[in-house]
């Protein structure tokens, strides 16, 4: 099994944006050295909880700073951009990067509804189109012309460089077709909701259709892991991500407590049993039995490659999470 990195850049309690940023650097070039496959940013826009709106712009200084590791986004959200845009985007950070650049792309905002206004301009939302707007992005990043009349009389440039790898992030089985479909790898987020089946997964294989951007189903799977070596100390780590997921339930977005503070924290017994019920999607124990529990999801749903994305307060402790898992799956 392959292990990746997801990462939003979160801006912990006591802790700043450009911190965020310089943390999610030195992951990278950690998970480089350690023999992760590949390392994504994710895009938040509207708040001061993660720092990584711009995830493309990352990427670039991710993939400068380090050698080996993929580097892409996870992803960015399709609805703020032309195909041209991303194209163009996509295909510069691939010719400084040849080989190493992945596209990921979703369908989901990225913030609330006053941020996806605000990066429209006011101007109405299209999002009846986002499967056709991939098509046309894709197209152009292989430097054809599309049929589409907006698009005739342009190329994207710069031309003539190394293709990206293109996946299509999802948690149903629509998106599993498209991705399908289209030739892509399919990202599941089964952190968003657990929701995870055989069902889906086959349909993605089974309706496959080899493209020039990837000639079999590709399948990774995000989680957000909160691990260390006894299950005691995990659970420490693992309470104020618990409770920062419990407020979000609520309407409210806070930063990530230390351990010490969300220790403080007054919840009632329906608070207990929501993070409890939490648990679903948020993968907290001793290392040995996480490994163990990746490997077991694995074999059933026949998945290449899992996608870590976890978010300890402190950077030393997130940093030990990635150490840990590498030692545990890739013996590094």
């Amino acid at each position: 099994m392959r292990l990746s990195v997801l990462d939003q850049a979160p801006v912990t309690s006591g802790n700043t944006a450009e911190g965020a940023l310089n943390k999610a650097e030195e992951l990278a070039v950690l998970a480089d050295e350690l023999g992760y496959s590949r390392m994504w940013m994710a895009e938040h826009h509207g708040g001061n909880t993660f720092a990584s709106s711009a995830p493309e712009v990352t990427a670039a200084r991710l993939a400068a700073r380090t050698n080996r590791i993929r580097i892409g986004t996870g992803g960015v959200m399709m609805m703020h951009y032309s195909p041209l845009k991303l194209a163009e985007v996509f295909k510069t950070l691939s010719a400084f990067s040849p080989g190493r650049i992945d596209f990921g792309v979703g369908r989901a905002p990225g913030g609330d509804t006053s941020a996806m206004y605000a990066l429209s301009e006011g101007r109405q939302l299209m999002l009846h189109n986002m499967y056709d707007k991939l098509g046309i992005t894709m197209q152009l990043l292989q430097d054809q012309i599309p049929e589409d009349e907006l698009y005739t009389k342009n190329l994207a440039a710069p031309t003539d460089v190394a293709l990206p790898e293109v996946w299509l992030l999802g948690s149903s089985g629509n998106s599993a077709l498209k991705a399908a479909q289209m030739g892509v790898g399919y990202s599941f987020a089964q952190f968003f909701n657990g929701a995870m089946s055989n069902e889906i997964l086959d349909h993605y294989r089974d309706n496959y259709q080899p493209s020039v951007f990837m000639d079999k189903p590709e399948i990774n799977v995000s989680y957000m892991v909160t691990t260390a070596e006894t299950k005691e100390e995990a659970e420490y780590e693992a309470l104020p991500q618990d409770i920062f997921r419990l407020m979000m339930s609520k309407g409210r977005i806070t930063q990530v407590l230390t351990p010490e503070q969300a220790q403080e924290v007054s919840l009632t017994e329906i608070d207990r049993m929501a993070i409890a019920e939490g648990r679903k999607i948020h993968l907290v124990g001793a290392v040995k039995d996480i490994a163990v529990r990746l490997q077991e999801e694995q074999a059933q749903y026949g998945f290449q490659e899992a996608m870590i994305c976890s978010i300890p307060h402190s950077q030393e402790k997130r940093l030990e999470v990635y150490r840990l898992l590498a030692r545990e799956l890739l013996g590094s």
